[in-house]
């Protein structure tokens, strides 16, 4: 029988895209000015932000979901787990390096690292966790995968050529990324709990449910 995701699964992974743009919508509110178009959500938690703990503790409690999520997601295959997992800690890691003003070059490159690990890892998991088989859930398939990953990458590739142009639309980008980011676990998490076939993934048949006497 196909495992299922237990209910704790399916609440960190609501909880994940609730907090994070709950979060970075009320630390956005708390600056004196702040414009969430052009400017990233790490500069919400930068050095000398205004109430930072607020999106330091966002980024904190979002990858603590994403964890919740990748340890609850039994149907999936390991190695996209623990790609989701890491992915997550390396959010965490974000906001224990902060980024600093620009006369301290080390502590914004160690968020850069660490940023650029996180992206990658959310990004890329998908591609560990697909199965094949007539029963698997529609959002753990190859071609739904794919596709999964190819938009993640096409907003990953937005949000760097922001950053690297100035274009000013970087917080956008990074908005709109990271809202696909938490979108795409909870899409998978639901698809899991859907009504299953009656097939396993290995393609056995399930034997039939017995019926009741008229």
């Amino acid at each position: 029988m196909v495992p299922d995701v237990p209910w704790w699964g399916v609440a960190s992974s609501v909880a994940g895209p609730v907090l994070l743009i709950g979060g970075w919508t009320l630390a956005a509110d708390l600056q004196p000015r702040f414009d969430p178009v052009s400017e990233t959500v790490s500069e919400l938690a930068a050095v000398g932000a205004t109430d930072r703990w607020v999106m330091t503790g966002t980024f904190l409690v979002v990858g603590l979901c994403y964890v919740i999520t990748a340890l609850s997601l039994r149907p999936a295959r390991i190695p996209g787990r623990l790609i989701l997992a890491a992915g997550a800690i390396a959010g965490m890691m974000v906001a224990a390096n902060p980024e600093h003003p620009t006369s301290d070059h080390f502590g914004s490159v160690s968020h850069f690292v660490w940023a650029s690990i996180g992206f990658a890892g959310l990004t890329l998991w998908p591609a560990g966790s697909w199965r094949r088989g007539p029963s698997v859930p529609w959002a753990l398939r190859p071609a739904a995968g794919v596709a999964a990953i190819a938009v993640l990458f096409v907003l990953l590739t937005w949000f760097g050529a922001e950053l690297a142009t100035g274009a000013g639309q970087a917080g956008l980008a990074e908005r709109v990324m990271g809202a696909a980011q938490t979108a795409w676990p909870l899409a998978l998490v639901l698809s899991c709990r859907a009504p299953l076939p009656w097939r396993s993934y290995r393609g056995e048949a399930v034997p039939d449910q017995p019926t009741r006497a008229a």
